[in-house]
Protein backbone atom coordinates (compact mmCIF):
# COMPACT_ATOMS: atom_id res chain seq x y z
CA UNK A 1 0.00 0.00 0.00
CA UNK A 2 2.75 2.14 0.70
CA UNK A 3 4.57 1.79 -2.63
CA UNK A 4 1.63 2.63 -4.71
CA UNK A 5 0.50 5.53 -2.65
CA UNK A 6 3.95 6.52 -3.27
CA UNK A 7 3.57 6.71 -6.90
CA UNK A 8 0.43 7.98 -6.91
CA UNK A 9 1.83 11.27 -5.71
CA UNK A 10 4.46 10.95 -8.30
CA UNK A 11 2.67 13.66 -11.03
CA UNK A 12 3.03 12.14 -14.81
CA UNK A 13 5.84 14.15 -16.42
CA UNK A 14 4.67 16.01 -19.11
CA UNK A 15 6.69 16.80 -22.23
CA UNK A 16 6.27 20.31 -21.98
CA UNK A 17 5.43 22.67 -18.81
CA UNK A 18 4.43 26.20 -19.03
CA UNK A 19 4.74 28.65 -15.88
CA UNK A 20 2.56 31.53 -17.08
CA UNK A 21 2.45 35.29 -15.22
CA UNK A 22 5.10 34.00 -12.78
CA UNK A 23 7.53 36.35 -10.78
CA UNK A 24 11.33 34.95 -11.44
CA UNK A 25 14.04 34.91 -8.73
CA UNK A 26 16.43 32.90 -11.38
CA UNK A 27 19.73 33.42 -8.90
CA UNK A 28 22.19 33.77 -11.72
CA UNK A 29 22.46 37.16 -9.50
CA UNK A 30 20.71 38.90 -7.24
CA UNK A 31 17.55 40.06 -9.15
CA UNK A 32 14.18 39.57 -9.95
CA UNK A 33 12.15 39.07 -13.07
CA UNK A 34 8.09 39.63 -13.15
CA UNK A 35 5.60 38.56 -15.37
CA UNK A 36 7.67 35.80 -16.88
CA UNK A 37 6.40 32.85 -19.04
CA UNK A 38 8.91 29.30 -18.59
CA UNK A 39 8.49 26.88 -21.35
CA UNK A 40 10.05 23.54 -19.99
CA UNK A 41 10.52 20.48 -22.18
CA UNK A 42 11.79 16.82 -21.85
CA UNK A 43 13.10 17.89 -17.98
CA UNK A 44 15.40 21.27 -19.18
CA UNK A 45 14.07 24.92 -19.17
CA UNK A 46 13.63 25.53 -23.13
CA UNK A 47 12.69 29.14 -23.21
CA UNK A 48 12.18 31.82 -20.68
CA UNK A 49 10.80 35.69 -21.61
CA UNK A 50 7.43 37.61 -21.28
CA UNK A 51 6.75 37.55 -24.89
CA UNK A 52 6.22 33.38 -25.41
CA UNK A 53 3.70 31.57 -27.14
CA UNK A 54 2.61 28.80 -24.81
CA UNK A 55 2.38 25.14 -26.91
CA UNK A 56 -1.24 24.28 -27.12
CA UNK A 57 -0.57 21.26 -25.49
CA UNK A 58 1.84 22.02 -22.10
CA UNK A 59 0.63 21.87 -18.97
CA UNK A 60 0.15 25.26 -17.85
CA UNK A 61 0.78 26.51 -14.18
CA UNK A 62 -0.81 29.96 -14.25
CA UNK A 63 0.61 32.48 -11.59
CA UNK A 64 -1.66 35.19 -11.88
CA UNK A 65 1.24 37.42 -11.24
CA UNK A 66 1.00 36.63 -7.71
CA UNK A 67 3.55 33.01 -7.43
CA UNK A 68 7.07 32.99 -7.70
CA UNK A 69 9.01 30.48 -8.94
CA UNK A 70 12.91 29.79 -7.89
CA UNK A 71 15.43 27.14 -8.19
CA UNK A 72 14.95 23.64 -6.74
CA UNK A 73 17.04 23.35 -3.16
CA UNK A 74 20.14 21.37 -2.71
CA UNK A 75 21.23 19.54 1.11
CA UNK A 76 25.22 18.91 -0.47
CA UNK A 77 25.15 16.80 2.88
CA UNK A 78 23.02 14.33 4.21
CA UNK A 79 23.08 10.62 5.24
CA UNK A 80 19.54 9.63 4.41
CA UNK A 81 19.35 6.51 2.72
CA UNK A 82 15.36 5.63 2.62
CA UNK A 83 12.52 6.16 0.02
CA UNK A 84 10.27 7.92 2.95
CA UNK A 85 13.17 10.55 3.64
CA UNK A 86 13.51 11.22 -0.71
CA UNK A 87 10.06 12.23 -0.34
CA UNK A 88 10.06 14.11 2.52
CA UNK A 89 13.22 16.24 0.66
CA UNK A 90 10.84 16.65 -2.40
CA UNK A 91 7.93 18.01 -0.24
CA UNK A 92 10.43 20.56 1.45
CA UNK A 93 11.29 21.85 -2.14
CA UNK A 94 15.13 20.06 -1.74
CA UNK A 95 15.51 18.67 -5.61
CA UNK A 96 19.18 17.38 -4.94
CA UNK A 97 21.27 15.83 -2.19
CA UNK A 98 24.36 14.47 -1.82
CA UNK A 99 24.76 11.38 0.13
CA UNK A 100 28.10 11.94 1.79
CA UNK A 101 28.64 8.10 3.06
CA UNK A 102 27.13 4.97 4.34
CA UNK A 103 24.23 4.38 2.56
CA UNK A 104 23.13 1.17 1.61
CA UNK A 105 24.00 -0.28 -1.73
CA UNK A 106 20.39 -0.32 -2.75
CA UNK A 107 19.98 3.10 -2.15
CA UNK A 108 22.73 4.19 -3.83
CA UNK A 109 21.85 1.95 -6.82
CA UNK A 110 18.42 0.83 -6.90
CA UNK A 111 16.38 3.89 -4.86
CA UNK A 112 18.51 6.65 -6.64
CA UNK A 113 17.91 5.23 -9.80
CA UNK A 114 14.48 4.82 -8.69
CA UNK A 115 13.58 8.83 -8.25
CA UNK A 116 15.69 9.61 -10.74
CA UNK A 117 13.37 7.86 -13.50
CA UNK A 118 9.94 9.28 -11.59
CA UNK A 119 9.72 6.25 -9.81
CA UNK A 120 9.07 6.94 -6.77
CA UNK A 121 8.74 10.63 -5.23
CA UNK A 122 12.60 12.65 -4.60
CA UNK A 123 14.80 14.88 -5.22
CA UNK A 124 18.60 13.96 -8.01
CA UNK A 125 20.65 11.81 -5.53
CA UNK A 126 24.66 11.98 -5.65
CA UNK A 127 26.50 9.54 -3.80
CA UNK A 128 30.06 9.74 -1.63
CA UNK A 129 32.09 6.48 -0.63
CA UNK A 130 33.96 6.88 2.29
CA UNK A 131 37.81 5.65 3.18
CA UNK A 132 39.25 5.59 6.67
CA UNK A 133 42.32 4.35 7.55
CA UNK A 134 40.68 2.33 10.89
CA UNK A 135 37.24 0.97 11.40
CA UNK A 136 36.98 2.86 14.67
CA UNK A 137 34.39 5.35 13.03
CA UNK A 138 32.66 2.13 11.37
CA UNK A 139 33.87 3.12 7.53
CA UNK A 140 35.42 1.35 5.16
CA UNK A 141 39.27 0.95 5.86
CA UNK A 142 42.25 1.46 3.33
CA UNK A 143 45.84 1.16 5.12
CA UNK A 144 48.13 1.36 1.82
CA UNK A 145 48.23 3.69 -1.53
CA UNK A 146 47.28 0.49 -3.18
CA UNK A 147 44.09 -0.24 -1.79
CA UNK A 148 42.73 3.47 -1.59
CA UNK A 149 42.92 3.23 -5.36
CA UNK A 150 40.88 -0.02 -6.14
CA UNK A 151 38.71 1.30 -3.35
CA UNK A 152 38.09 4.99 -5.86
CA UNK A 153 38.09 2.12 -9.26
CA UNK A 154 35.40 -0.18 -7.17
CA UNK A 155 33.23 3.28 -5.81
CA UNK A 156 33.12 4.51 -9.21
CA UNK A 157 32.00 1.19 -10.82
CA UNK A 158 29.03 1.26 -7.81
CA UNK A 159 27.75 4.42 -8.98
CA UNK A 160 29.30 6.88 -6.52
CA UNK A 161 30.62 9.79 -7.56
CA UNK A 162 32.13 11.18 -4.87
CA UNK A 163 35.02 9.73 -2.77
CA UNK A 164 35.14 10.95 1.05
CA UNK A 165 37.90 10.57 3.03
CA UNK A 166 37.97 10.57 7.19
CA UNK A 167 39.79 11.62 10.07
CA UNK A 168 42.31 8.16 10.11
CA UNK A 169 44.26 7.66 6.55
CA UNK A 170 47.37 8.00 6.31
CA UNK A 171 49.41 10.60 4.39
CA UNK A 172 50.21 8.72 1.85
CA UNK A 173 47.10 6.55 1.56
CA UNK A 174 45.07 9.95 0.98
CA UNK A 175 47.64 11.12 -1.87
CA UNK A 176 46.94 7.64 -3.60
CA UNK A 177 43.00 8.51 -3.65
CA UNK A 178 42.92 11.71 -4.54
CA UNK A 179 45.19 10.78 -7.87
CA UNK A 180 42.63 8.33 -8.50
CA UNK A 181 39.78 10.30 -7.96
CA UNK A 182 41.09 12.89 -10.64
CA UNK A 183 41.90 10.38 -12.72
CA UNK A 184 38.79 8.43 -12.57
CA UNK A 185 36.55 11.85 -12.79
CA UNK A 186 35.49 11.41 -9.00
CA UNK A 187 35.70 14.55 -7.00
CA UNK A 188 37.44 14.39 -3.52
CA UNK A 189 35.30 15.96 -0.23
CA UNK A 190 35.55 15.20 3.62
CA UNK A 191 37.11 15.99 6.56
CA UNK A 192 40.51 17.11 7.80
CA UNK A 193 42.41 14.34 7.99
CA UNK A 194 44.66 13.90 11.69
CA UNK A 195 48.31 13.00 10.15
CA UNK A 196 47.72 15.12 7.30
CA UNK A 197 46.00 18.94 8.29
CA UNK A 198 43.15 20.62 5.49
CA UNK A 199 45.91 22.93 4.38
CA UNK A 200 47.66 20.03 2.77
CA UNK A 201 44.97 18.23 1.80
CA UNK A 202 43.64 20.96 -0.34
CA UNK A 203 46.78 21.95 -1.96
CA UNK A 204 46.77 18.19 -3.09
CA UNK A 205 43.05 18.74 -4.43
CA UNK A 206 40.60 18.37 -2.28
CA UNK A 207 37.69 19.74 -3.56
CA UNK A 208 35.46 20.43 -0.55
CA UNK A 209 35.18 20.64 3.18
CA UNK A 210 32.52 18.96 4.57
CA UNK A 211 32.10 20.51 7.11
CA UNK A 212 33.21 24.78 8.20
CA UNK A 213 33.80 23.07 12.04
CA UNK A 214 37.17 21.12 10.35
CA UNK A 215 38.66 23.65 10.18
CA UNK A 216 38.93 23.61 14.49
CA UNK A 217 40.61 20.65 13.97
CA UNK A 218 43.10 19.89 11.51
CA UNK A 219 43.96 23.70 10.34
CA UNK A 220 43.48 26.38 13.37
CA UNK A 221 45.30 23.94 15.91
CA UNK A 222 47.63 21.30 15.11
CA UNK A 223 46.37 17.82 13.57
CA UNK A 224 45.59 15.64 16.58
CA UNK A 225 45.80 18.29 19.37
CA UNK A 226 43.66 18.58 22.08
CA UNK A 227 40.52 20.87 21.67
CA UNK A 228 38.96 22.98 24.03
CA UNK A 229 35.81 25.32 23.82
CA UNK A 230 37.46 28.40 23.17
CA UNK A 231 37.18 29.84 19.70
CA UNK A 232 40.70 30.32 17.70
CA UNK A 233 41.21 34.08 17.02
CA UNK A 234 39.50 35.71 14.71
CA UNK A 235 42.33 37.25 12.55
CA UNK A 236 43.02 33.74 11.64
CA UNK A 237 39.88 34.08 9.08
CA UNK A 238 41.43 35.41 6.52
CA UNK A 239 44.70 33.03 6.72
CA UNK A 240 41.69 30.51 5.70
CA UNK A 241 39.88 32.74 3.20
CA UNK A 242 43.18 32.77 1.45
CA UNK A 243 43.58 29.04 1.11
CA UNK A 244 39.99 28.75 -0.20
CA UNK A 245 40.37 31.11 -2.57
CA UNK A 246 43.63 30.23 -4.06
CA UNK A 247 42.25 26.66 -5.16
CA UNK A 248 38.72 27.34 -5.62
CA UNK A 249 37.46 24.62 -2.57
CA UNK A 250 34.31 24.98 -1.32
CA UNK A 251 32.98 24.77 2.00
CA UNK A 252 29.84 23.12 3.97
CA UNK A 253 28.22 25.73 5.31
CA UNK A 254 26.88 23.65 7.63
CA UNK A 255 25.21 25.94 10.76
CA UNK A 256 22.26 23.48 11.37
CA UNK A 257 24.65 20.87 11.84
CA UNK A 258 27.25 22.27 14.32
CA UNK A 259 24.21 24.08 16.41
CA UNK A 260 21.96 21.05 16.02
CA UNK A 261 25.25 19.63 18.69
CA UNK A 262 25.64 22.63 20.53
CA UNK A 263 21.64 22.97 21.37
CA UNK A 264 21.60 19.04 22.21
CA UNK A 265 24.78 18.68 24.00
CA UNK A 266 23.87 17.70 27.68
CA UNK A 267 20.30 18.59 27.32
CA UNK A 268 18.10 15.39 26.88
CA UNK A 269 15.36 17.92 27.45
CA UNK A 270 16.13 19.37 24.39
CA UNK A 271 16.21 16.07 21.84
CA UNK A 272 12.74 15.48 24.10
CA UNK A 273 11.20 18.09 23.13
CA UNK A 274 12.26 17.65 19.30
CA UNK A 275 10.33 14.19 19.13
CA UNK A 276 7.31 15.77 20.59
CA UNK A 277 7.19 18.18 17.81
CA UNK A 278 4.87 17.62 14.68
CA UNK A 279 7.42 16.89 12.39
CA UNK A 280 8.79 14.49 14.82
CA UNK A 281 6.34 11.73 12.61
CA UNK A 282 7.95 12.29 9.70
CA UNK A 283 11.26 11.03 11.31
CA UNK A 284 11.42 7.52 11.08
CA UNK A 285 11.56 5.43 14.67
CA UNK A 286 14.82 4.23 14.31
CA UNK A 287 16.09 7.60 13.66
CA UNK A 288 14.24 8.70 16.56
CA UNK A 289 15.45 5.85 18.66
CA UNK A 290 18.65 7.14 17.62
CA UNK A 291 18.33 10.51 18.89
CA UNK A 292 17.31 9.25 21.95
CA UNK A 293 20.81 7.35 22.50
CA UNK A 294 22.82 9.86 21.25
CA UNK A 295 26.00 9.93 22.35
CA UNK A 296 25.79 13.70 22.50
CA UNK A 297 23.48 14.18 24.58
CA UNK A 298 26.06 12.53 27.68
CA UNK A 299 28.75 15.11 26.90
CA UNK A 300 29.36 18.10 28.62
CA UNK A 301 30.50 21.20 26.84
CA UNK A 302 29.61 24.95 25.79
CA UNK A 303 30.21 25.62 21.93
CA UNK A 304 28.64 28.80 22.00
CA UNK A 305 31.29 30.80 21.36
CA UNK A 306 32.61 27.94 18.93
CA UNK A 307 29.48 28.87 17.21
CA UNK A 308 29.37 32.36 16.97
CA UNK A 309 32.92 31.95 15.34
CA UNK A 310 31.71 29.83 12.86
CA UNK A 311 28.66 32.73 12.13
CA UNK A 312 31.34 35.01 11.95
CA UNK A 313 33.81 33.16 9.42
CA UNK A 314 30.85 31.86 7.00
CA UNK A 315 29.69 35.70 6.96
CA UNK A 316 33.55 36.58 5.76
CA UNK A 317 33.83 33.44 3.23
CA UNK A 318 30.46 34.72 1.51
CA UNK A 319 31.34 37.83 1.32
CA UNK A 320 34.61 37.00 -0.24
CA UNK A 321 33.27 34.65 -2.62
CA UNK A 322 34.54 31.66 -1.50
CA UNK A 323 31.87 28.44 -2.69
CA UNK A 324 29.96 27.53 0.45
CA UNK A 325 27.39 24.46 0.01
CA UNK A 326 24.52 24.27 2.21
CA UNK A 327 24.31 20.81 4.44
CA UNK A 328 22.78 19.43 7.58
CA UNK A 329 24.07 16.16 8.37
CA UNK A 330 20.67 15.00 8.68
CA UNK A 331 19.38 12.89 10.38
CA UNK A 332 22.32 11.79 12.21
CA UNK A 333 21.96 14.83 14.42
CA UNK A 334 19.67 15.11 16.95
CA UNK A 335 17.02 17.23 16.15
CA UNK A 336 18.26 17.93 12.54
CA UNK A 337 15.79 16.27 10.41
CA UNK A 338 15.34 15.34 6.80
CA UNK A 339 14.14 18.12 4.71
CA UNK A 340 13.24 20.29 6.97
CA UNK A 341 16.52 21.02 8.35
CA UNK A 342 18.11 22.33 4.96
CA UNK A 343 15.50 25.77 5.64
CA UNK A 344 16.58 25.82 9.64
CA UNK A 345 19.90 26.07 7.89
CA UNK A 346 19.15 28.84 5.41
CA UNK A 347 17.21 30.57 8.59
CA UNK A 348 20.55 30.05 10.77
CA UNK A 349 22.65 31.37 7.96
CA UNK A 350 20.84 34.40 7.35
CA UNK A 351 21.12 35.07 11.31
CA UNK A 352 24.66 34.46 11.11
CA UNK A 353 24.59 37.99 8.78
CA UNK A 354 24.51 36.27 5.51
CA UNK A 355 21.94 38.18 2.97
CA UNK A 356 19.22 36.53 2.09
CA UNK A 357 20.91 36.04 -1.57
CA UNK A 358 24.00 34.85 -0.09
CA UNK A 359 21.95 32.41 1.84
CA UNK A 360 20.40 30.99 -0.92
CA UNK A 361 22.83 30.69 -3.00
CA UNK A 362 24.59 28.06 -0.78
CA UNK A 363 21.49 25.74 -1.49
CA UNK A 364 20.87 26.37 -5.38
CA UNK A 365 23.21 28.27 -7.73
CA UNK A 366 26.69 27.31 -5.42
CA UNK A 367 26.02 24.08 -5.43
CA UNK A 368 24.70 23.56 -8.85
CA UNK A 369 27.84 25.39 -9.79
CA UNK A 370 29.96 22.69 -7.57
CA UNK A 371 28.30 19.56 -9.65
CA UNK A 372 28.92 20.67 -12.61
CA UNK A 373 32.52 21.76 -12.20
CA UNK A 374 33.66 18.45 -10.32
CA UNK A 375 31.64 15.36 -11.61
CA UNK A 376 30.01 17.10 -15.02
CA UNK A 377 26.82 17.48 -13.36
CA UNK A 378 24.10 18.95 -15.66
CA UNK A 379 23.74 22.67 -14.93
CA UNK A 380 20.89 23.34 -11.94
CA UNK A 381 20.49 25.97 -9.28
CA UNK A 382 19.91 28.57 -11.69
CA UNK A 383 16.92 29.56 -13.83
CA UNK A 384 18.22 29.85 -17.40
CA UNK A 385 18.22 28.43 -20.99
CA UNK A 386 19.55 24.72 -20.76
CA UNK A 387 19.49 24.08 -16.59
CA UNK A 388 17.49 21.28 -15.57
CA UNK A 389 13.71 21.98 -14.67
CA UNK A 390 14.51 21.54 -10.43
CA UNK A 391 11.77 24.45 -9.43
CA UNK A 392 9.82 25.73 -6.10
CA UNK A 393 6.65 27.95 -6.27
CA UNK A 394 6.08 29.79 -3.87
CA UNK A 395 3.38 32.68 -2.61
CA UNK A 396 6.63 35.06 -1.85
CA UNK A 397 9.68 35.82 -3.18
CA UNK A 398 12.37 33.96 -1.12
CA UNK A 399 14.78 37.49 -1.42
CA UNK A 400 11.93 38.80 0.74
CA UNK A 401 11.52 36.05 3.00
CA UNK A 402 13.04 32.78 2.68
CA UNK A 403 10.50 31.55 5.37
CA UNK A 404 7.78 30.94 2.07
CA UNK A 405 10.25 28.06 0.81
CA UNK A 406 9.20 25.77 3.82
CA UNK A 407 5.63 25.84 2.21
CA UNK A 408 5.69 25.39 -1.47
CA UNK A 409 2.49 26.03 -3.66
CA UNK A 410 4.50 23.00 -5.69
CA UNK A 411 7.77 21.37 -6.71
CA UNK A 412 9.17 20.53 -10.31
CA UNK A 413 11.80 18.16 -10.05
CA UNK A 414 13.24 17.42 -13.87
CA UNK A 415 10.45 18.28 -15.72
CA UNK A 416 7.98 16.57 -13.18
CA UNK A 417 5.63 18.74 -11.51
CA UNK A 418 3.96 18.18 -7.73
CA UNK A 419 1.28 20.42 -6.51
CA UNK A 420 0.91 21.45 -2.82
CA UNK A 421 -1.96 18.70 -3.18
CA UNK A 422 1.18 15.83 -4.24
CA UNK A 423 3.47 17.36 -1.73
CA UNK A 424 0.88 16.57 1.07
CA UNK A 425 0.23 13.53 0.12
CA UNK A 426 4.24 12.23 0.29
CA UNK A 427 3.95 13.32 3.63
CA UNK A 428 1.03 11.69 4.68
CA UNK A 429 2.12 8.71 3.55
CA UNK A 430 5.26 9.02 5.09
CA UNK A 431 3.60 9.55 8.60
CA UNK A 432 1.36 6.84 7.95
CA UNK A 433 3.84 4.39 7.31
CA UNK A 434 5.70 5.26 10.44
CA UNK A 435 2.64 5.09 12.62
CA UNK A 436 2.12 1.42 11.49
CA UNK A 437 6.09 0.52 12.37
CA UNK A 438 5.69 1.49 15.91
Amino acid sequence: MGLLLALFAVSLQARETAFVRVNLVPMDRERVLRDQTIIVRDGYIAQIGNDIKVPADAQVIDGEGRLWVSPGLADMHVHSDTRDDLAVYLANGVTTIVNMGDARMAFVGRLSSAAARGDIAGPRVFSAFVIDGSPAFGHFTVTTPKEARTAVMLAKTNGYRFIKVYNNLEADVFAAAADEAASQGLALVGHGITKLGLEAQIEQGQAAVAHAEEFFYTFFSAPGSEQTDAPPPVARIADVIALLRRHGTAVGADLVTYGGIMRVIGHREVVAACLAAANASLVSPADRLAWRRSGYVAKTADLRARYAFLQQMLKAMADADVPLLAGTDAPTIPCVAAGFSLHENLAELEQAGLSRFQALSTATRIPGAFLATTIGATRNGVIESGARADLIVSAASPLDDLGTLRDPVGVMVEGRWHDRTALAAMLDNVRQAYSLAE
